[in-house]
């Protein structure tokens, strides 16, 4: 049977490429720093194979048709998207696949045999594994707007997932890995905020006819929100969100439910649902955590792992 080896969340932001740190107290470099760490305490803890959880950024996924959950079962391709890595990357078909077997009874996830992502999880992956050659299963949490799964609802998935990983019959060490979060302050991408006649409103539902068209369109508007100092992030928010994942119960993140969340740590906060299902995974409580405030970034940045990660 596969082993579960461990759980690593890790904060994801388009400006950690785009306003690299160029010293060792800018803005970010905290956050590098521990990336790098976990970077070399998984490859100390050797996984054979990683699952990543993480969101899609209109790059992959649109109003046209706009699934809660999307497993990759066989090709998995990175959009390129703010200096992540684009082309095919290695996905671990048989595990993904035993994956869905385990958790079909009870949950619709939608399948990919050929599934598009973007930063949200391939920065992750990257940085936690040292790049992009392990073999990964990736799920793909809709975080934008409805369908929005509920937190109790991805509490539940990611206990079934865990149980999937320890019954596939493989001899896998296999490690979680959830991108996203924390808190950040984004414009809403729901179609039901936007005016029929706002420019932003049709490309978000038919995107998919031309999706590197609608980024090449999209990514200046993302860009101009970088560099602020001020941009809003709830630190206090994150750090309480933290030590909520040093123990195993999930009930205070849940009983926030969807409004709380994103009064408390923004429209971009609900990324934090691929933490919970990641951690309830692996049902261990974090070990490690470092977290870096990083208003340039737009993003309350954090990594933390369920295992020590040295200095």
């Amino acid at each position: 049977m596969s082993e579960v080896v461990g759980f690593v969340g890790m904060s994801h932001s388009p400006f950690a490429g785009l306003l690299p740190p160029q010293g060792p107290d800018d803005p970010g470099a905290e956050f590098l720093r521990s990336a790098a760490r976990v970077e070399a305490a998984v490859q100390a803890l050797a996984p054979d194979a990683v699952v990543v959880i993480g969101p899609d950024h209109f790059h992959a996924n649109f109003y046209d048709v706009m699934p809660p959950f999307v497993l990759g079962v066989e090709q998995a391709v990175g959009f390129g998207d703010f200096g992540s890595t684009a082309g095919p990357l290695p996905v671990a078909s048989e595990l993904a696949w035993h994956l869905h077997g385990g958790l079909a009874d009870d949950f619709d996830l939608a399948l990919s045999y050929s599934l598009t992502v973007d930063h949200g999880v391939v920065q992750s992956y990257e940085m936690a594994t040292g790049g992009t050659t392990l073999p990964m299963v990736p799920l793909v949490v809709n975080t934008a707007a409805p369908p929005l799964p509920g937190l109790a609802r991805c509490v539940d998935l990611g206990h079934a997932l865990g149980a999937a990983l320890r019954a596939a019959p493989l001899d896998l060490r296999v490690l979680v890995i959830a991108s996203g979060g924390l808190s950040h302050w984004l414009p809403s991408n729901d179609p039901r905020d936007m005016a029929p006649d706002d420019a932003r409103r049709d490309p978000l539902i038919h995107g998919r006819q031309d999706a590197q068209a609608f980024a090449a369109a999209r990514e200046p508007r993302v860009r101009a929100m970088g560099g602020n100092p001020d941009a809003r992030v709830n630190a206090e928010w994150d750090e309480w969100f933290l030590t909520q994942l040093k123990t195993t119960d999930l009930t205070p993140v849940v009983e926030l439910g969807h409004g709380g969340l994103e009064h408390e740590a923004g429209t971009g906060g609900h990324e934090v649902r691929g933490w919970l299902i990641g951690h309830a995974a692996v049902g261990a409580p974090l070990v490690w955590s470092s977290y870096d405030p990083v208003p340039e970034w737009i993003t309350g940045m954090a990594a933390a792992a369920t295992f020590d990660v040295p200095a």
